[in-house]
């Protein structure tokens, strides 16, 4: 490697470094302004790129932050955080199956060997967020377009002007008039089938936590294998005592542990099941 080469490659770490000083100080464009130089010097290096875009972020230039995050998966496929970023640039932009995509991708990468494991519990948050508002939008727009779908069956059929001639006439405009009702019921029927994915239904019991029976939002797992809701398990060990209180086995706060695939399970049953589940933002 030359001698140029090299002493480029310093410069743009100490211009990172002065970058992050800035980002600290919340002197946003000034630390954008060193990460752009360290991108001239070295555009292979894709934690500058996702550096600025964390700056963008705290900016509001979504635009900006899809780009730069493009940019960074380019140069590393598992960047964590460019494809968080992009998620949360791409829910912003309402393109919310693409969104979703990048937020899996990035908790997928968060908990394997990545030494960004600590976002796992953050990327969970957004994803969950990005998951419910899919799931609110394509809910309005599914009953909208039923709405219009229905009202453009049934208004068509409705006819107060018809003129009575004669009595045959009169028994074949009858007949037509039956047959129209009975459209109309079956087409109310239809509807009303087609809604029933939006009404909720009972909750599994191992979806609820085993002290307030409600379904979970924050699960955790002790190490006997049982899992609570989090607030309610830690006000049981501050006031009760400190031991399981499903087995009783002697427990400390610090053992419990986020029950991950419990919070998935439950978000997953929520929208499959038309539950208007929030998750706490």
């Amino acid at each position: 490697m030359s001698a140029k080469i090299v002493s480029a490659a310093k410069q743009a770490e100490l211009l990172k470094e002065q970058g992050n000083l800035y980002f600290k100080k919340e002197r946003l464009s000034a630390a954008i302004d060193a990460y752009t130089e360290a991108i001239t010097l070295c555009p292979d290096v894709p934690v500058y790129w996702t550096n600025r875009a964390l700056c963008y972020q705290r900016k509001g230039d979504w635009e900006r932050v899809e780009a730069d995050c493009w940019k960074a998966l380019e140069l590393d496929k598992a960047s964590v955080k460019a494809h968080y970023m992009l998620g949360l640039a791409l829910l912003n932009s309402q393109h919310y199956a693409e969104a979703i995509k990048q937020l899996e991708k990035a908790l997928d990468l968060g908990r394997g060997a990545n030494p960004a494991a600590y976002m796992v519990e953050q990327i969970w948050q957004e994803l969950s967020k990005a998951r419910y508002t899919q799931w609110e939008v394509a809910t309005a727009a599914r009953r909208a377009k039923q709405k219009e779908i229905r009202y453009s069956a049934e208004t068509p059929m409705e006819d107060d002007d018809i003129v009575e001639s004669d009595e045959s006439e009169w028994k074949a405009i009858s007949r037509l008039r039956e047959i129209y009702q009975e459209k109309l019921r079956t087409i109310a029927d239809i509807f009303n089938k087609a809604a029933e994915s939006d009404i909720p239904s009972e909750i599994p019991e191992h979806l609820c936590c085993k002290i307030t029976m409600d379904v979970f939002r924050d699960p955790v797992i002790t190490p006997s294998g049982v899992s609570y809701e989090r607030a309610v398990l830690l006000e049981h060990l501050r006031k009760v005592g400190k031991f399981d209180p499903w087995t009783r086995a002697p427990l400390e706060p610090e053992q419990i542990v986020s029950n991950l695939a419990l919070k998935e399970a439950v978000q997953a049953y929520m929208l499959d099941h038309g539950w208007a589940y929030k998750p706490y933002y």
